[in-house]
């Protein structure tokens, strides 16, 4: 049995409204994710190597007393800079002044007897001439002199020694420098000599000052061969220029050169310690900037100048073994170049190989991105004004994430 058609009046109705129902609205690719773009700069690079050292006194004493007494004054105050000569301690003097006193008195009685065993000689050369005088009497007279000239030396000789003991009480400085803290106090017995003698304080020198860094045996022959090509100095005839910074600095502020090497390297350790000399001036109010025992990192000019192209450090990528960059290509496709770096300088990366003057490298907004997707690239300059858009309250189109 068929089933009967519907009538004309009800499909017709069906057949408008179907004619009539919007089309579902379709999917709109996202827009081109925007970055900021930089060309690389080529310009002239200096390599500098990089090394921690230690900073050191050009010269440090220890400071003992030469004569046994007992310690008078410290007349300086601990940790204070002094000049050479400056007085520091002082030891009794009395004893030693007596000991002066009586070789200058034994001093003048030689003085007395030669004077004596002259006028005897005089008179037994006269006497000799006229037969007065037996010959043995002669010899005996005139021995008597020589024996009297020795006998002055000898009391000059302790009179020289006991002024020596009495200077040596009052003990000063060697040097400029600066002074530690005292290891004696007033009235104790200070022992000297050259045996377990007593240690009163130390003294170092602060002006020039020395920093000494250990290079690596790679580092040391690198050196030689730029020697041997004459693309460098050799530290052993000339002063190389280099640069000095505190653990609290940002840059290189202390301007110095090397003036040693070391004749040997360590084996235990496959380095050279090698020297660098730096001016260390008192200002006006305050001390030093440099104090022996500060680390310190230490940068050398590693060869002669070179054109380089630069980059922002941060647009350097490691992709597993190799740096790279990524670039936007004529059709706004993100492209990664792997590239050849040297040191960073100055915030700058210097790229030995990898790049030319025409890439549009990606130096913001590398978060969003991937090889081979479209981007919208706008320079540094217009990615600033529409920061600048941005905070006065304006839209900031384009701007790169970082």
């Amino acid at each position: 049995m068929k089933t009967p058609l519907p009538p004309l009046c009800i499909l017709l109705p069906a057949l408008v409204l179907s004619a009539c129902k919007p089309e579902a609205p379709q999917m709109q690719p996202p827009p081109p994710t925007a970055v900021t773009v930089a060309a690389p700069v080529k310009q002239k690079v200096k390599e500098w190597d990089e090394f921690t050292g230690r900073v050191d006194a050009a010269k440090s004493v220890v400071l003992y007393s030469q004569v046994t007494g007992y310690l008078m004054s410290i007349d300086f105050k601990d940790g204070s800079e002094v000049k050479k000569g400056t007085l520091l301690f002082q030891i009794d003097p009395r004893p030693f002044q007596a000991v002066l006193d009586q070789a200058l008195a034994q001093h003048e009685q030689a003085k007395v007897k030669l004077e004596l065993s002259r006028s005897e000689y005089d008179r037994a050369s006269k006497l000799l001439d006229s037969k007065a005088i037996s010959a043995e009497d002669y010899d005996t007279r005139s021995k008597a002199v020589r024996e009297a000239e020795a006998g002055l030396r000898v009391t000059q000789a302790a009179v020289d020694k006991a002024k020596l003991d009495v200077e040596y009480t009052q003990i000063k400085a060697p040097m400029d420098g600066r002074l530690g803290r005292k290891l004696m106090d007033v009235g104790g017995l200070v022992v000297g000599g050259p045996m377990g003698a007593t240690a009163l304080t130390s003294i170092v020198s602060l002006d020039p000052i020395h920093c000494y860094i250990d290079a690596d045996e790679m580092t040391v022959l690198r050196y030689q061969k730029l020697n041997r090509e004459n693309k460098t100095a050799s530290p052993r005839d000339d002063q190389i220029p280099c640069e000095m910074a505190l653990g609290n600095d940002s840059g290189y502020p202390y301007k110095g050169v090397i003036d040693f090497v070391d004749n040997r390297l360590d084996p235990t350790t496959g380095t050279i310690q090698v020297r660098a000399v730096f001016e260390n001036p008192l200002p006006e109010r305050g001390q030093r900037a440099l104090q022996p025992g500060y680390f310190a990192r230490v940068r050398v000019p590693g060869g002669s100048d070179y054109e380089a192209f630069v980059v922002d450090d941060k647009a350097v990528q490691s992709d597993q073994a190799q740096k790279i960059v990524y670039v936007v290509n004529e059709q706004n496709i993100v492209m990664p170049r792997p590239i050849e770096v040297g040191p960073v300088i100055n915030g700058k990366r210097v790229v030995r190989s990898g790049l030319t003057e025409k890439d549009r490298i990606i130096v913001n907004g590398m978060a969003k991105i991937g090889p081979g997707m479209p981007v919208n690239p706008i320079t540094e300059e217009q990615a600033a004004k529409a920061q600048q858009t941005a905070q006065n309250g304006g839209a900031a189109p384009g701007t790169a994430a970082n």
